[in-house]
């Protein structure tokens, strides 16, 4: 995934990457896809203001754990027609969380109706 430009922070900033999260869920614009479900595989990076010190605490910056849980809870919760919905709703919901200033989604559908083993993604962006 490309970088984020640097942005105006007091702290510095970090990025964290979540990449090949892989679930199941219930998104496509035909209704077999949305009724059977299919795999789906998530890629995020989370800029995130850190303390100009690193104090190796965990209460300083935001808990991958956090974007793992709020990523598959969309994905395997939710159903949408369009992966760039998909996205954009994962995309909020990160860029919700205190300390985050800008995160960038990729969702990738692993088996796309159109054959011979291609995929589809998406990438969306939020500040």
């Amino acid at each position: 995934m490309k970088s984020f430009p640097p942005g105006p922070v007091s702290g510095r900033l970090v990025t964290i990457f979540l990449d090949g999260m892989t679930f199941k869920g219930k998104h496509g614009v035909l209704a077999s896809e949305r009724r059977n479900g299919g795999k789906f595989r998530v890629d995020l990076s989370a800029r995130v203001e850190a303390p100009a010190k690193c104090r190796d605490r965990l209460a300083d910056t935001v808990d991958y754990r956090t974007l793992f849980s709020r990523t598959r809870n969309i994905v395997e919760k939710r159903s949408f027609r369009t992966l760039e919905a998909l996205a954009t709703a994962i995309a909020e919901a990160t860029a919700g969380i205190r300390k985050v200033r800008s995160v960038r989604v990729r969702v990738t559908k692993m088996a796309v109706v159109l054959g011979s083993g291609t995929t589809c993604a998406v990438e969306v962006e939020r500040p």
